[in-house]
C-alpha cells in the first residue's frame, strides 16, 4: 500500500481517505471509550481486589479524568512538530502500556498512577484523530469526517463496555484492562497499515500552539463544553439508581439502558456531523436547546418504565449531536497554527463536564431532593451552555463586521489619497 505524504491542514481537504483509514481511527476511539466507562461497572470488583471501599475505588475514575484534562493540552503543545500519523501511533502505544500497567497493578496506589497515565493520551488522540480525519475529508464533509473517530467511542458504549464488563465479572476485573490493551495493539496495526502519512502542519511549534490560549473565543468555547455538557453527566452519572429507585427497573436491566444510551450516541454522532457541515454555530445552538428540552422532560418521563427509556435514548442522541460542532468550533477559533491544541482541548472540557456534572448532581441528591433532581441541575447547566454559545456566536459576528468595516474604511482612505 502506498502511504501518501502531505502537509494537510484543517483549512481544507488534502486527499480522500479510504473507509479502512476511518475504521482505524475509530478503533482507537473504541478502545479509549471502553477503558473510560468500564471502570464504572466494575467498581465493586476493583474495590474488593484492591481491598478498599467503593468510594475509594471510584477515585481511580477521577484519576483517569485528571489525566485527560492534563494530557490533552500538554501533549498537543509538546508534540506540535511530530507528524500526526506517527503521533497517533505513539499515543495509542502509551495508552496500551497504561492499560497493561492497570491490569498488573499490585496495589491501590499503583492502580491510581496507572489510570492517571492511561488518561494522558486520551484527549490528544481524539484531537489528532479529528485533524487527520478532516484532512482526509471530501469538500463540504469535514464535519462528518471529524465525528468518525468518535463513532468508536459510541460503539464502545454499545459493545465494548458490556463485553469487557462481562469479562471482568467472569475472569476478574484485570481481564477488562487486558481486553482494552489488546484493542490498543490492534489499533496501532490498523493505523500503521491503513492511515496515510500526515505531516505536522507547516510552521507548527509549541509557541504557536500556546498562542491559542490568548484568544477569548478559545476560553469561551471551553466553558461551553465544560458547563453545557455537564448537564448530561449530571443525569448519566446516576442513571442506575434513577432507573431502579424511580422508574421501576430491575438491576439486571440497567445494562439495557446503557446500551440504549450508546445507540442514541451513535445516531446522534452521525447526525451531528451533518449538522456541523451545515453550520457549526447553528449546530451548537440547536444541540444545547435540544439538550435543555430533553433534561427538562426527564423528571416526568422517569416515572414511566418506557418513558425513561425514550429519554435515555434522546439524551444520548442530543448530546452526541453537539460534540462534533464543539470539536470543530475549537479547531476553528484556535486557528490553523494551534489546531492540535484546539482539537485536543475539547476532550479536556468534556472531562471537566463529567466531573462537574457528577459533583452537582450528587449535591442535590445528598440534599434530599430526590433521584431525578440531577436533571434539574443538568437543565441549568445546559441552559448556561446555550447562553454561552449564543454569546460566542454573536461576539464572533460582531468582530467580523468590525473587521469588514475597518477594511472598507481603509480601502476608501487609500482610494482618496490616490
Amino acid at each position: 500500500m502506498t502511504r501518501t505524504a502531505t502537509a494537510a491542514t484543517t483549512a481544507g481537504p488534502a486527499f480522500t481517505g479510504s473507509a479502512a483509514a476511518f475504521v482505524a481511527l475509530a478503533a482507537g476511539g473504541f478502545a479509549i471509550g471502553t477503558t473510560e466507562f468500564v471502570t464504572m461497572g466494575l467498581l465493586p470488583q476493583i474495590a474488593q481486589g484492591m481491598d478498599v471501599s467503593i468510594p475509594a475505588a471510584g477515585r481511580i475514575i477521577s484519576a483517569y479524568a485528571l489525566g485527560v484534562v492534563v494530557g490533552a493540552p500538554l501533549l498537543a503543545v509538546l508534540t506540535a512538530r511530530v507528524s500526526r500519523t506517527r503521533l497517533l501511533l505513539v499515543l495509542m502505544a502509551a495508552f496500551t502500556v497504561g492499560n497493561v500497567a492497570s491490569a498488573l497493578a499490585p496495589n491501590y496506589p499503583a492502580l491510581m498512577i496507572a489510570r492517571f497515565l492511561t488518561g494522558l493520551p486520551h484527549g490528544a488522540y481524539f484531537g489528532i484523530a479529528a485533524l487527520v480525519a478532516a484532512s482526509m475529508a471530501e469538500p463540504g464533509r469535514r464535519g462528518r469526517a471529524v465525528v468518525l473517530p468518535m463513532l468508536g467511542l459510541t460503539a464502545a458504549n454499545v459493545f465494548g463496555v458490556p463485553a469487557s464488563a462481562f469479562l471482568g465479572e467472569q475472569y476478574g476485573w484485570r481481564s477488562a484492562y487486558w481486553f482494552v490493551a489488546a484493542v490498543g495493539v490492534i489499533t496501532m496495526v490498523l493505523v500503521w497499515l491503513r492511515v496515510p502519512f500526515v505531516a505536522a502542519l507547516e510552521g507548527a511549534a509549541p509557541r504557536e500552539e500556546l498562542r491559542a490560549l490568548a484568544k477569548p473565543q478559545v476560553w469561551l468555547t471551553l466553558m461551553i463544553g465544560a458547563v453545557g455538557f455537564g448537564g448530561m453527566f449530571a443525569v448519566y452519572s446516576y442513571i442506575a439508581p434513577i432507573l431502579t429507585h424511580t422508574s421501576g427497573w430491575s438491576t439486571s436491566a440497567v445494562p439495557i439502558a446503557l446500551a440504549t444510551f450508546g445507540i442514541g450516541m451513535t445516531f446522534g454522532t452521525l447526525a451531528g456531523g451533518r449538522l456541523a457541515d451545515w453550520s457549526v454555530p447553528r449546530a451548537l445552538l440547536l444541540g444545547f436547546a435540544a439538550t435543555l428540552v430533553t433534561l427538562l422532560a426527564f423528571p416526568f418521563a422517569a416515572r414511566s418504565t418506557w418513558g425513561v427509556a425514550v429519554e435515555v435514548l434522546m439524551l444520548g442522541f442530543v448530546t452526541s449531536a453537539t460534540v462534533g460542532a464543539l470539536q470543530l468550533r475549537l479547531m476553528d477559533v484556535a486557528g490553523s497554527g494551534a489546531a492540535s491544541l484546539g482539537a485536543s482541548l475539547n476532550h479536556s472540557s468534556l472531562n471537566l463536564a463529567n466531573a462537574s456534572g457528577a459533583f452537582f448532581g450528587g449535591i442535590v441528591i445528598d440534599a434530599g431532593y430526590g433521584w431525578t433532581s440531577p436533571a434539574l441541575v443538568g437543565s441549568a447547566m445546559a441552559a448556561t451552555g446555550l447562553v454561552l454559545s449564543a454569546i460566542s456566536v454573536l461576539a464572533q459576528r460582531r468582530s467580523r463586521r468590525r473587521r469588514a468595516f475597518e477594511a472598507h474604511e481603509a480601502s476608501e482612505l487609500s482610494g482618496a489619497a490616490a
